[in-house]
């Protein structure tokens, strides 16, 4: 009888595991891939539908597509989670596993932020990017904030990028001069592990007049005054509110038992969490690197490693590297690169190359790699 693997979530982690399963055992291993949603969404696209530059199903990619041996992806909703028996019950069916693998991402939490829901937009969802995408014409003069309600979140650089496309939409649109940007953030640096990167990315606030507020995050937002709160106490008034919603482990999550301090805990190396056979990779998981796509993928080539030699008796887990690179939009056609190691050294420590038109090329063959590789399109 095969063994069986089951990942729960589809999303940078799920898709890369999936597909290095697939590729070294083929169909010598029965493989369910469990998703709630029918496409895939590249985080950065969020930002081109928020600024009209793509709508929604211009960018989402069908999961149906995914043909891989050994493969089988289920759309049905996780309704519980038993790690102790390696067994996952979804609205529909009910799945046992060998090796069990939770890749179920964050999902945000507005009404932690009294206001959020009624007064302010956030971009991280699609539904919200494509709601900011027809509020964006309404708004002509005034207060622009984006603002972050919570830490850890997804992507730290994307608020920096959200400010700098935001002063680029207002320059088109003609009616910069008669707005002000703020960008609220909760690190005291906009990169904190690459000093060059985040020196760059203040110097190109400076440059466009964008009010960066750092070691501050936003903690409700009045919409009858028109102002959001900080944590300390601060308020700043706003016309138009762009908002990272706080980041919580999946309520299903939650409920598992697996979590300690909202997410669950993982050994760093191995991303395997107090049950053996089970791991957990992305965002749902605190091994002590960014929430990010590179890092989800680069913990799942690990538990690859690590699977492949359970399954076969041959070589031994690569540890996760806690390493990874992401493009930084700067506005203007230019794109920067930040490479960080987390685990290395006694800190973390980041890499930066200067943003540039040349750069585009590379984050494109980014995303056209994945498209090729997880579900069979054509670059």
């Amino acid at each position: 009888m095969k063994k069986r693997v089951v990942i729960v979530g589809a999303g940078f982690g799920g898709l890369e595991l999936s597909a290095t399963l697939s590729e070294k055992l083929g169909d010598g291993v029965d493989i369910t891939l469990v998703d709630q949603n029918d496409s895939f969404v590249f985080g950065f696209s969020k930002l081109e539908v928020m600024f009209g530059r793509a709508t929604p199903a211009e960018v989402r990619i069908p999961y149906r597509t995914i043909a891989k041996p050994g493969v089988r992806f289920v759309q049905q909703t996780v309704a519980a989670i038993d790690p102790e028996a390696k067994r996952v019950t979804t609205d529909r069916a009910v799945f046992e596993a060998d090796y069990l693998v939770i890749a179920l991402g964050a999902d945000y939490d507005a009404g932690a932020t009294p206001g959020l829901a009624e007064a302010g937009n956030e971009y991280y969802s699609m539904s919200g990017a494509d709601r900011i995408r027809s509020v964006l014409p309404a708004f002509t003069r005034g207060n622009a904030i984006v603002g972050v309600c919570g830490a850890p979140f997804k992507c730290p650089p994307a608020p920096s990028e959200a400010a700098l496309l935001l002063h680029d939409h207002l320059m088109r649109r003609g009616i910069r001069e008669q707005c002000t940007i703020t960008l609220v953030m909760p690190f005291g640096s906009p990169v904190p592990p690459s000093p060059d990167t985040s020196r760059a990315l203040v110097a190109a606030f400076a440059e466009r007049n964008i009010a960066f507020v750092p070691s501050r995050q936003v903690r409700q937002l009045s919409a009858a005054r028109r102002v959001a709160v900080l944590d300390d106490g601060s308020e700043l008034p706003y016309d138009l509110f762009l908002g990272i919603p706080k980041h919580v482990a999946p309520q299903v999550v939650q409920a598992s038992g697996l979590t300690e301090n909202g997410w669950i805990s993982v050994h760093p190396r191995t991303l395997e969490t107090r049950y053996p056979g089970v791991y957990a990779i992305g965002d749902v998981s605190n091994p002590g690197t960014p929430k990010a796509g590179v890092f989800a993928e680069g913990a799942a080539r690990s538990v690859a490693s690590a699977l492949i030699a359970a399954l076969t008796g041959v070589g031994q887990q690569e540890p996760y590297a806690g390493a990874g690179s992401c493009y930084v939009e700067f506005g203007g056609g230019q794109i920067g690169r930040v490479d960080v190691d987390f685990f290395s050294g006694p800190k973390p420590t980041g890499s930066y190359q200067a943003a540039s038109a040349a750069l585009r090329a590379d984050k494109e063959h980014f995303a056209s790699s994945r498209r090729a590789r997880w579900f069979g399109m054509s670059r």
